[in-house]
């Protein structure tokens, strides 16, 4: 970004046109002892080929996932970003709309959110999309948080393992209040005990989470899940991943009330952990319920296609007492790539995409399991990722094998776990794949 400095008249002009003398007088109210009273120590002044030179220096001691052969899941997936997405999304108009405020002036923006509605809808098996938010775990809170709304219940049931970072967000957005709880159900094997849960239902849940896949990598029963949920009244919401429903069943089918989802995977880059997307989506008759925005289509009064904001549930649209969100926004530039990146891709794209994930990932599984000090902590189907085992701990792990020039995955034991989360994409190869276990073996 260029930047043009001020000259003393230009200053100058700007205190005379809105009627003061100094820039002390516009900052009255702050305290001297507040003020900075000498000049910034700064670096010395540079010319731009010097500035440009320490930029680069700085940036290359950063190590990112380019720099590794990658298989670092757990929410956040080293896929591969076609090279038109990134020409696309990269024009100036599109650029620019990263979250707009004022959607309706633009016709291009509306579009192009209505389009992210259409195929987030296809592709979650839903009727209603939102116009996205901000990122998985904001999409689950907003989804509990409209749960109890429907329901007038305050207690919510976590079926499976969720993201531990979601888990905490939700602690933060529901039970801060102390009005709301959020229970989670025993595991067996790395999934939901069905049993379990039926034993905690009751007629005060106001609604049961499950992610799919879970944050171990593992399936759940996610029709049994649903089926309880529903013979009790509650809302079953649903967090899945998008790859994976180029292969498994859409929420939408198995009786989701409310999808969500972390939209990064679809054409956003790993990023140092974002920006990334919220998918939000509904059955049709909680529309009104739903949170951030909805854009939908109509007709000018040419009879051409126009595109409007339908929807706004937010406390500055209408009354605080009645609002079902304060979200204010949607993470436009990151829907239009998730948009691009599924054009691009198509339906038979992104079920390839999904096999590649699925075969590879078992292939690895399978090598890592004959390795001597190593296991599959779970027995059950897995799709991209899976939990193991490993002879020493799983950190000394990770940090031995960055040396070796691999990222070995996610180690369980920041969330007072155990094991190694392993992710496998459809870019791994494999001979990267060999490389790596033949390295995990020399740990062992």
């Amino acid at each position: 970004m260029p930047f043009i400095a001020n000259t003393d008249d230009d200053r100058r002009s700007m205190l005379q046109a809105i009627g003061v003398g100094s820039f002390e007088e516009l900052i009255p109210d702050i305290p001297s002892e507040f003020r900075l009273k000498e000049a910034l120590s700064l670096f010395p002044s540079m010319s731009e080929m010097e500035v440009a030179s320490l930029l680069d220096r700085l940036a290359s001691a950063n190590r990112t996932s380019p720099d590794y052969v990658s298989f670092i899941g757990g929410g956040a997936y080293d896929h591969y970003i076609p090279a038109a997405l990134k020409t696309i999304v990269s024009r100036s108009e599109f650029y620019t709309a990263y979250t707009p405020y004022q959607a309706e002036v633009s016709q291009g923006t509306l579009q192009a959110i209505y389009e992210y509605q259409s195929m987030i809808c296809r592709l979650y098996g839903m009727s209603v999309a939102n116009a996205s938010l901000y990122d998985g775990a904001t999409a689950m809170a907003e989804a509990v948080s409209m749960a109890m709304n429907v329901t007038g219940r305050s207690t919510v049931l976590v079926a499976g393992k969720i993201h531990p970072n979601t888990s905490a967000v939700l602690k933060t957005f529901i039970e801060a209040g102390g009005k709301a709880s959020v229970v989670q159900n025993v595991l067996t094997d790395g999934v939901c005990d069905i049993a379990a849960l039926e034993s905690r239902m009751s007629d005060q849940i106001a609604a049961v989470i499950v992610q799919q896949p879970n944050f171990y990598g593992c399936l759940e029963d996610v029709e049994a899940i649903g089926a309880l949920a529903r013979s009790h009244g509650a809302l079953f919401i649903v967090s899945a991943d998008p790859v994976s429903l180029g292969l498994l069943n859409a929420p939408g089918r198995y009786g989701a009330d409310i999808a969500v989802g972390e939209g990064q995977p679809l054409g956003s880059a790993l990023n140092f952990g974002g920006p990334y997307l919220g998918i939000f989506a509904v059955a049709e008759k909680y529309v009104r319920k739903i949170p951030g925005r909805l854009v939908g289509m109509t007709k000018d009064r040419d009879g051409e296609d126009g595109f409007i904001l339908t929807l706004q549930t937010r406390e500055q649209h209408i009354r605080r007492e009645k609002a079902t969100s304060n979200i204010c926004t949607n993470q436009a530039l990151n829907a239009l790539q998730a948009v691009v990146y599924l054009s691009l891709m198509g339906k038979d794209g992104l079920c390839q995409v999904a096999e590649h994930c699925l075969q590879k990932a078992h292939y690895l599984a399978d090598k890592i399991a004959d390795l001597p000090g190593y296991s599959l902590r779970f027995a059950g189907p897995f799709f991209r990722e899976f939990v193991v085992n490993t002879p020493v701990d799983a950190s000394v792990v990770v940090n031995t094998m960055m040396e070796k020039g691999f990222f070995a995955g996610y180690d369980l034991g920041i969330h007072d776990d155990s094991g190694l989360l392993i992710a496998v994409t459809e870019k791994r190869s494999r001979a990267e794949m060999d490389s790596f276990v033949e390295n995990l073996g020399a740990i062992s």
